[in-house]
């Protein structure tokens, strides 16, 4: 599986390994999360052409500081992808998100065939909603699983 990279002024921004994934799985403890990772791992082994569009990638401070992580759910037919991201607790507030999901929209959007990416958050996560702004996105006016939908566009 090859790795990708995208670099911000503070962030190294970075697709995971099969072993870090494998890693990150085994150590999680919140059941929901345990079968997402799991699920990006499985979509990466079913899909290794498109391994990016299904890992979880690693935010990290240029020092290697893992502060969270994000991921695209995939790669369907329409080419429009939807991404999914969180910072851990400690490093929330100091704008790592914004800039993470910035440089992953930015490096999506420059693929051949993908001119939007999708977003969908809780509609009580606030903080979330104001990063997808920050980034671009706008709201579609239609509800998914967890809430909201947002589109950014090339």
């Amino acid at each position: 599986m090859k790795q990708t990279m995208c670099f911000t002024r503070r962030l190294k921004i970075y697709t995971a390994t099969k072993e870090q994934m494998e890693a990150t799985i085994a150590a999680e403890t919140n059941p929901e999360m345990k079968k997402a990772y799991a699920e990006m791992l499985a979509g990466c082994l079913q899909e290794p052409g498109k391994a990016e569009w299904y890992a979880m990638w690693r935010i990290e401070l240029l020092d290697g500081t893992q502060v969270g992580d994000l991921c695209f759910k995939g790669l369907d037919e329409k080419a429009l992808p939807e991404i999914g991201y969180g910072i851990n607790e400690a490093y929330q507030g100091k704008g790592y998100a914004t800039e993470a999901v910035n440089a992953v929209v930015k490096w999506a959007l420059s693929k051949p065939r993908v001119n939007a990416v999708e977003a969908e958050t809780a509609p009580d996560n606030r903080a979330s909603q104001k990063v997808l702004k920050k980034c671009g996105f706008q709201p579609t006016g239609e509800m998914g699983e967890e809430g909201p939908r947002f589109v950014v566009s090339r």
